[in-house]
């Protein structure tokens, strides 16, 4: 079970029957070890650069190449559902780099012509299909019940593309994201 801070529990904020209200104010998980980085150069698609290269040498390994394509940066409208993607960043990352490292939410407030791009992420249709996402939609099913709110039952592969952003609080932008944009929450 993951232990949220209270400073981040937004649900009674911006969790409605009909799924999350979405403002220019958009929030991102990461690693406390991403900070400095990301304060100097804003969110960058593709983001964590050591995370790709270690990948990449492990393809090396066996013969195969790492194809690059740029990841989109992924954005929600809730600080509780960035808590839950900034975790799953620094497991991630201890994985690799054994480091101590500290989840981190940012605020991400975007001008109306840049919040105009971002986009909901219908690609995580294949990642709730793993343990992954799995355990996202029953953390996202315990914020809908703590708003003594019904839980979405999504078909995601027959569901609204607004769904993945309203109801299930999952976004992207596919663009780099400027360091003036963004606010460490603490």
């Amino acid at each position: 079970m993951i232990e949220l801070p209270a400073f981040l529990n937004d649900a009674h904020e911006v969790l409605t029957p009909q799924g999350f209200t979405c403002t220019n104010t958009w929030y991102h998980g990461t690693s406390s070890a991403l900070i400095e980085s990301i304060q100097s150069q804003g969110l960058k698609r593709s983001g964590d650069q050591a995370l790709r290269e270690a990948a990449k040498k492990t393809m090396a390994t066996i013969g195969d190449r790492l194809s690059e394509h740029p990841e989109p940066v992924f954005l929600t409208p809730s600080k509780a559902l960035a808590y839950y993607w900034a975790l799953q960043t620094v497991q991630n990352r201890k994985l690799r780099f054994h480091g101590d490292e500290a989840p981190v939410v940012l605020a991400v407030t975007l001008t109306d012509d840049i919040n105009a791009a971002v986009k909901p992420d219908v690609g995580a249709a294949s990642l709730l299909l793993l343990q992954e996402g799995e355990q996202y939609l029953a953390y996202l099913v315990g914020l809908y019940q703590e708003q003594g709110l019904t839980p979405p039952e999504i078909d995601l592969m027959k569901a609204q593309r607004m769904d993945y952003l309203n109801r299930l609080g999952m976004a992207y932008i596919d663009q780099d994201i400027p360091a003036n944009c963004i606010q460490p929450l603490t």
